[in-house]
């Protein structure tokens, strides 16, 4: 089952059909055993047509008001390339540390009114000369701390600033635009296998600049490892999106530019496309 938000409401895929379910977000996605719910209120199938013209022209990012929070350093790529862009600062042993700890790095990401979603631009900071996409597989969990459904996150970084200095995380992190996920909120009722293929391209004036995949059994932590460790001194009465780390990271030679197209992909789920853009 797929839940797709639109200005119309929530336009419903399952199984062959779409449906169009008038219904509140927040209380949708957090109602107790969601997919049976939604399935409980499926009336309006709409026609093929519809459906695609409710997701072509009023798509907005699958998400009411639940913060998006993200997991640092959980792959080996994503520890090597904070090593390589903190080097110069004396701070590259921190990756290797973070990595082999015990405990996550988790960080605040974004308030929900500044998450972008399918097809709408995503910034890149005008004080940061070295900018990159991080496609991110993304959980949404509940209020009681159960992993409710998935889709893909984009966590758009400033790796310069990042590699100045560690302590300037929530600068090179956290800004107007810099955080995208969709296209939708998918509820498969099973853990996702970890052959799970993510992939990620990027085009500039229609050439690829980047192409690659990697799968999310890479990932070193657990899912339920990052849910425990995010829940134990928060409350999350509306649910809360986790971004769960950087899996793929262009070469060191790669920066983004304005107008670039980020399409990130995940098996089951779909693909999340973006344009770059910089902040008037």
């Amino acid at each position: 089952m797929k839940l797709y938000r639109t200005k119309e409401g929530i336009v419903v895929h399952y199984e062959n059909g779409f449906y169009l379910l008038k219904k509140d977000w927040d209380e949708t996605v957090n109602s107790d055993e969601a997919q049976n719910f939604i399935k409980s209120k499926l009336k309006d199938k709409l026609s093929g047509e519809d459906a695609f013209g409710l997701l072509e022209k009023s798509l907005l990012p699958p998400i009411g008001s639940q913060e998006v929070w993200a997991a640092g350093v959980t792959y080996l790529r994503s520890r090597d390339a904070r090593k390589e862009e903190a080097a110069a600062s004396g701070g590259a042993d921190l990756y290797d540390k973070v990595y082999e700890a015990e405990r996550p790095e988790l960080f605040f990401k974004s308030l929900p009114h500044r998450v972008q979603g399918h097809n709408q631009d995503v910034y890149i900071r005008k004080d940061s000369n070295w900018n990159v996409p991080e496609p991110e597989f993304t959980l949404f969990i509940n209020p009681a701390g159960d992993i409710a459904g998935y889709t893909i996150g984009n966590d758009m970084s400033s790796r310069s600033i990042e590699g100045e200095n560690a302590l300037y995380l929530p600068q090179a992190k956290v800004y107007e635009k810099s955080a995208a996920i969709g296209p939708c909120l998918y509820l498969p009722g099973e853990i996702p296998r970890r052959e799970t293929k993510i992939s990620m391209k990027i085009f500039r004036a229609g050439k690829i600049m980047y192409n690659d995949s990697t799968t999310i059994g890479r990932m070193k932590r657990t899912f339920p490892e990052l849910v425990e460790y995010l829940f134990r001194e928060f409350d999350f009465p509306y649910g809360v999106f986790l971004m769960t780390g950087t899996c793929l990271v262009p070469g060191n030679d790669f920066t983004l530019a304005e107008n670039d197209i980020v399409e990130i992909s995940i098996d089951g789920i779909g693909m999340l496309r973006n344009r770059v853009a910089i902040k008037k």
